[in-house]
């Protein structure tokens, strides 16, 4: 049974691995509740067409890949989850570990590690370690966000800039702002107006009219903008040749035993990074309506969202923050709405996906750039930074995210705030033991 967070919740084992959709055609389904799923479908699907595409070219993938995982991905997510408002897709979080990992493996590689990544989420729910993910401490999630929100911008200098490159623009940060300053000097100013009017609409309107569906009106604006006055920037149709207007039949990534050896550790961060990606935007969808998600039951749906995404040629799948935030303030009540805003994105796909050719690469480099800003948790690191022992903890993950990776960062910072927790724990039990010493003494 579906229960407010403030209520105790008793469940039996076969409960919590029960997809919150299938209770709610327990409970029965009405028209109405189609109704208000199926406007909040369309809203999150207008706001994740241009970031899906985005995330993926940020990633080193074509944007249709980004596409397939929202579609294909978030499908599964929404059918088969523990939460009744959680939307899944390719993240921006991923962009650092995708990229590394295509430079590294191509995207045969990624597409392996996804569906290990998948198979691990899966096994990781079934074994209930879903309701662990809680238990690494709140500094550290703001380090290595805020170190993937610095990534992120990072990455999308080079567009947002229109600069040329003679060669691979590095991965690692040093060397990449080393690549990107040396080539300064081709600034394309074309490319500069557009990410700045993108940067502009999105913010603007978020203030004036929140309701307005900013990342696509900025998108439209300036794509049209580009093409009427022919501006010589690079496009998704000049980089990529568009966006195929149908989707591929499943098949499988190749795969031998070395392979899989070689993948592993990629296999690993993803389903990590993907396991806390997706329970934190399940808490936050928790904290905004007061429902209660099934934490193992959305691992497994994660896991085998992953597989499905990889299956059809998608990048890793988890649950987005925002996108999730969106879809519970458009009215949604079951996970249908998830389920609709794939399909809505599909149809986007199957019939518009000649105009996705036009779109400026400055357009879509300045909407990762305002999503790099929201990312980081600015007035939480802040707070967290006047707190000696949690400042330890964040910076040491927030480094070693942006200057190592982010498996080092999280594993750092987690063995560092678990001493910090036992140390505060021994300490109160001393000073509890010598109360209680002093009281008998006295």
């Amino acid at each position: 049974m579906d229960v407010p967070s403030g209520q105790p919740q008793q469940s039996q084992p076969a409960e919590l691995f029960t997809p919150k959709f299938f209770t709610v055609l327990r409970e029965g389904y009405s028209l109405d509740a189609l109704r208000a799923d199926a406007v909040a479908g369309l809203t999150v699907a207008i706001v994740a067409l241009p970031l899906s595409m985005a995330i993926a070219i940020a990633s080193g993938a074509t944007p249709d890949r980004g596409l397939y995982a929202a579609i294909f991905g978030g499908f599964l997510v929404s059918m088969l989850g523990g939460s009744r408002y959680q939307i899944g897709g390719p993240a921006g979080a991923f962009i650092v570990l995708v990229l590394a990992s295509v430079t590294k493996h191509g995207i045969d590689g990624v597409l392996l590690a996804t569906m290990m990544a998948g198979a691990i989420l899966a096994i990781a729910g079934w074994l209930r370690l879903g309701t662990y993910i809680k238990y690494i401490p709140h500094p550290v999630t703001v380090g290595f966000t805020a170190g993937i929100a610095v990534i992120i911008f990072a990455s999308q200098i080079r567009d947002l800039l229109g600069i040329t490159l003679s060669g691979k623009e590095p991965g690692e940060l040093i060397p990449k702002l080393e690549a990107l300053g040396r080539a300064i000097g081709t600034t394309n100013a074309a490319a500069v107006a557009i990410s700045l009017i993108t940067i502009a609409i999105i913010v603007i309107l978020r203030q004036l009219r929140p309701t307005w569906p900013a990342l696509l009106i900025a998108v439209i604006v300036t794509g049209v903008a580009a093409t009427l006055l022919s501006l010589p920037v690079e496009t998704i149709g000049t980089r990529f040749g568009g966006i195929p207007q149908s989707f591929p039949l499943p098949s499988l990534p190749t795969m031998t035993l070395a392979k899989v050896e070689e993948m592993l550790p990629d296999a690993l961060a993803f389903a990590l990074l993907g396991a806390i990606e997706s329970l934190l935007s399940a808490v936050v969808a928790d904290g905004m309506t007061g429902r209660r998600h099934r934490p193992n039951s959305e691992l497994v749906a994660q896991g085998l969202a992953n597989i499905g995404s990889a299956l059809f040629g998608g990048i890793c799948v988890t649950g987005t923050i925002a996108r999730t935030a969106t879809n519970v303030r458009a009215g949604a009540r079951t996970p249908v709405s998830g389920m609709l805003h794939s399909v809505f994105l599909l149809a986007f796909m199957l019939l518009a996906a000649p105009l996705a050719s036009y779109i400026p690469l400055a357009t879509l480099a300045g909407v990762l750039a305002v999503v790099a800003w929201n990312m980081a948790e600015k007035r939480e690191f802040a707070a967290l930074l006047g707190r000696p022992a949690e400042a330890a903890v964040l910076l040491a993950t927030f480094l070693l995210t942006i200057f190592i990776g982010l498996a080092e960062g999280i594993a750092v910072g987690s063995l560092l705030g678990g001493l910090i927790f036992l140390s505060r724990r021994r300490k109160a039990a001393r000073d509890a033991r010598d109360t209680a010493i002093e009281d008998a003494s006295s």
